[in-house]
């Protein structure tokens, strides 16, 4: 626990400094660093891939999913890509004489482009017209505030398990705590950003944004702990002391990110 806390105070001011003052293209070159370590994590360090070339494909291809959200998801952009990485993979397996087998280059589909993707949402937000800097901060107090929640509504209530085949250590109790949580925290967001910087704000929108974004947050987690229970590891990594890889710490990520893309979308938070 002290480790975790140390590596919070330490790396959050860093987060913050590079999505609310960084240039919006260093920060989708970090972010997409950070992806890319993230495909190594799913891949060779989970060893459901080993070929070097394949992740190294993978890598490359998440970090540019980064960059071309960065730029708006340009749809002939993003096609032609996605058609040289399929080539590439499938370039692959016929020149292994088939011995590559189906399983693994679908795999690298997922580690290099499908997660890649839903994780880049981060950036697609960022660079959403001039309120990117104040809404891309919400997948963040989402999915944090909501994982800090569960332990704590956990650690005192749980009582009931979640789903004790996939992780001993989630409750029923611990995934409503993180629920209100994540609701009171957007609330709270929404009053600085009215009173702060002048935004027109929707409460009750708000919450729905705290409740679903928890609620998917979980989900996000569970999916990847059931890759750890199959490949028998406990942690993705150990990039981040007290917290394991980037997979680790950014599970939940996966789906509240998206989601709250979706959200600003089809029904704004604040103007």
């Amino acid at each position: 626990m002290k480790t975790r806390i140390i590596t919070a105070v330490v790396t959050i001011p860093l987060l913050l400094l590079l999505l609310m003052a960084a240039p919006t293209i260093v920060t989708a070159a970090v972010w997409g660093l950070m992806l890319a370590i993230a495909a190594y994590e799913l891949l060779y360090g989970t060893g459901l891939v080993r070929e070097p070339r394949l992740v190294l494909y993978a890598s490359i291809m998440a970090f540019a999913v980064s960059i071309w959200s960065h730029y708006d998801a340009v749809h002939a952009v993003g096609q032609l890509g996605v058609m040289l990485f399929a080539s590439v993979l499938f370039g692959e397996m016929m020149r292994s004489h088939v011995k590559l087998t189906f399983d693994k280059i679908c795999m690298c589909f997922v580690a290099g482009l499908v997660i890649p993707f839903l994780l880049s949402s981060v950036i697609r937000i960022l660079v959403m017209s001039r309120i990117g800097r104040y809404m891309v901060l919400i997948p963040f107090i989402v999915a944090f505030i909501s994982d800090s929640g569960a332990y704590f509504a956990g650690h005192f209530f749980g009582q009931h398990k979640l789903a004790p085949v996939i992780s001993q250590h989630k409750t029923i109790e611990g995934a409503i705590g993180g629920v209100v949580a994540s609701t009171v925290a957007m609330v709270i967001y929404c009053v600085v950003l009215q009173f702060a910087f002048g935004f027109q704000v929707k409460y009750g929108i708000a919450m729905i944004y705290g409740m679903l974004g928890s609620l998917s947050g979980v989900f996000g987690d569970l999916c990847f702990s059931v890759v750890k229970r199959q490949t028998g590891i406990k942690d993705y990594g150990n990039l981040i002391p007290g917290h394991g890889g980037i997979l680790d710490r950014f599970d939940s990520m996966m789906l509240v990110g998206p989601l709250m893309e979706c959200l600003l979308i089809l029904i704004p938070l604040a103007v």
